[in-house]
């Protein structure tokens, strides 16, 4: 029987919309709570100092909804090392004062358009495994952004990481290409193996969408899947509702 796999729904793409106008339309929060009406097992949010899409008020709001929904989990990703500028307050800081049940750590930076590779903890290991007592000192699940590069896990798991979250924006970018997209995701079959027989556990996100996750989904134990940008794009056209129900579909088959 395989594992069911929990839906996080990113909601940085509703906050992008809310921000190309004036008011708080689509207010974030209330479309949080929708999508947990339907069924969302959590929400996920990744702010930056930029603000570009998440600010921090709306960190503070979701946090306060997810009070009403104890069987529901918060994720806050984002850059641990991301420090206060202007009227952000830093990362750190906002995970500090909304108490998220997962912070998953993610090496952007303010130049990159979204999250396109995972940590080289050869390089930040040490840096992030006092960041990672504190969140465990808080209460707060650890999972880093990784590339499906087994020695790299391997890592994660010795620094004091919970779980990594696989980038899977390669997986996405190759599906289409049968013989390719075999090639690449026996590597993160490879790696999610290898995760398994290590003790630590599997979340996975970035470019996943109705069309490649059930495929994705062979890989063992995946715990969560965090989705944000297709999921808004596919619900345009077929309805909130109908497009979160047929992602726990996927993730429960």
């Amino acid at each position: 029987m395989k594992h069911s796999t929990a839906l996080s729904v990113n909601l940085n793409k509703i906050a992008l919309i809310r921000n190309s106008r004036e008011g708080n339309f689509p207010d974030v929060a209330e479309h949080g709570k929708i999508c947990l009406n339907f069924g969302a097992d959590g929400l996920t949010v990744h702010p930056r100092p930029d603000q570009r899409h998440i600010r921090p008020h709306d960190v503070i709001d979701i946090a306060e909804l997810l009070k009403d929904y104890p069987d529901r989990e918060f994720n806050i990703e984002g850059n641990p090392f991301a420090e206060s500028i202007n009227h952000f307050p830093g990362f750190l800081s906002l995970v500090r004062s909304s108490l998220p049940d997962q912070c998953t750590l993610v090496p952007d930076n303010n130049q990159q358009l979204t999250s396109d590779q995972g940590f080289d903890l050869r390089i930040s290991g040490e840096k992030l495994k006092p960041i990672i007592n504190e969140l465990h000192d808080l209460g707060i699940r650890v999972s880093l952004f990784m590339d499906p590069d087994k020695d790299q896990i391997s890592m994660a798991k010795e620094i004091g990481a919970d779980r990594i979250e696989l980038y899977t924006g390669p997986y996405a970018a190759a599906y289409k290409n049968a013989d390719q997209g075999e090639s690449i995701f026996l590597k993160y079959l490879d790696a999610a193996i290898h995760a398994q027989k290590i003790g630590i556990g599997l979340n996975a996100g970035h470019d996943l969408n109705l069309q490649n996750l059930a495929n994705f989904r062979r890989v063992p134990e995946l715990l969560e899947v965090s989705i944000g940008h297709a999921l808004t794009v596919e619900a345009i056209s077929m309805g909130l509702e109908k497009t979160i129900t047929q992602y726990i579909d996927l993730c429960r088959a």
